[in-house]
């Protein structure tokens, strides 16, 4: 279902240099149409206001009490068909007129055709974070999207399958596309074909519990050969996970593996997010937070710090513990 927003948002991101969400600066076909779209509502919005403003404002003028008003009350007129037909028959044709240029912009968002050479990601929303998953590549990642850039001539969209594993969500990239809605047991779908590279953020966009608002998301626009490059590097196994064994040890041995991915080890868990290749992110916990060594470790003690709310639990390990798995987790890149 697509939901289109008539407003700007604002929003902090951790971290990096972001766009400033915002559906006046699009930067993808869908959002353009949704731009324009909203423009030419707005213009008809205030041409109504102009016309209605003036006539209010020429009667007021016309018809105000003047010195010489004997007091008593005006000729009235009661009915006429020209007035009558007038007030009718403009707001139909104003209606019209916007549902079809509404309609005109669902259908050329809704079906597009997409070339072979078009990214698949299936997106989960969970409770409050998101999933990305890359099926043509067979593997998974969280909370950062990463697409290759489009070029308008030859365009190469991506095409994300929304889904939801909880509660209801909302998919909103402002200056990418439109909301869609992710619901339970329901498949919806959307795209984007980013037309410069850079870091788009967006957010869910629908209530769903304690931490809605900082489920964030990070759409991250890579040339072809870095987004290549970027695809073949989460495809390998985690690096580096046997320097810190101690740390994987703790890890293995612990309720982590029941919510957690790590590609090469026995954490297989599908609840949580796919740390394999945790570092490569800018951020942890949905956006909340930096993705450093002092906020990784306050995150895995007491999540409650950055999302009051948020359904991991705090892991009651001693500060000894804590460093080792600390320090396992730095090495996932």
């Amino acid at each position: 279902m697509l939901c289109i927003g008539w407003a700007g948002m604002a929003m902090a991101a951790p971290g990096g240099d972001p766009a400033v969400p915002s559906i006046f600066s699009p930067a993808s076909t869908p959002a353009d149409s949704v731009y324009h779209l909203s423009l030419f509502v707005l213009e008809v919005c205030f041409l109504i206001f102009i016309v209605v403003f003036g006539l209010l404002a020429y009667s007021v003028v016309k018809f105000r009490r003047r010195p010489d008003d004997d007091g008593r009350e005006p000729a009235q007129i009661y009915g006429s068909n020209q007035v009558e037909l007038a007030w009718t028959v403009i707001p139909i044709l104003i209606v019209v007129v916007l549902f079809l240029a509404t309609a005109r912009v669902i259908h050329a968002v809704e079906d597009f055709r997409f070339p072979p050479n078009t990214t698949e990601i299936t997106a989960v929303g969970h409770q409050f974070w998101w999933e990305f998953q890359y099926p043509q590549q067979g593997f998974i990642t969280a909370n950062e999207l990463h697409v290759p850039v489009s070029d308008v001539k030859t365009p190469t969209p991506t095409h994300i399958t929304l889904l939801s594993a909880d509660t209801d969500h909302s998919f909103w990239v402002p200056i990418l596309a439109g909301k869609t809605d992710l619901i339970p047991n329901r498949t919806n779908s959307m795209w984007i074909d980013p037309h410069e590279t850079g870091v788009y953020v967006g957010q869910c966009a629908q209530y769903c519990g304690t931490q809605h608002a900082k489920m964030l998301l990070r759409v991250i626009v890579q040339s072809r050969e870095d987004f290549n490059r970027w695809l073949a590097e989460q495809q390998r196994p985690a690096e580096n996970a046997d320097n810190v064994a101690k740390g994987r040890q703790v890890f293995e041995t612990t309720a982590c593996v029941n919510c957690h991915t790590v590609a090469g080890t026995n954490a297989h868990g599908k609840f949580g997010p796919d740390l394999t290749h945790l570092m490569s992110r800018g951020t942890i916990a949905a956006g909340a937070a930096l993705n450093s060594r002092e906020n990784l470790r306050q995150w895995i003690k007491d999540p409650e710090v950055f999302k009051p709310g948020s359904l991991m639990p705090a892991m009651q390990l001693d500060d000894q513990d804590l460093n080792a798995v600390t320090d396992y987790l730095l090495s996932l890149h």
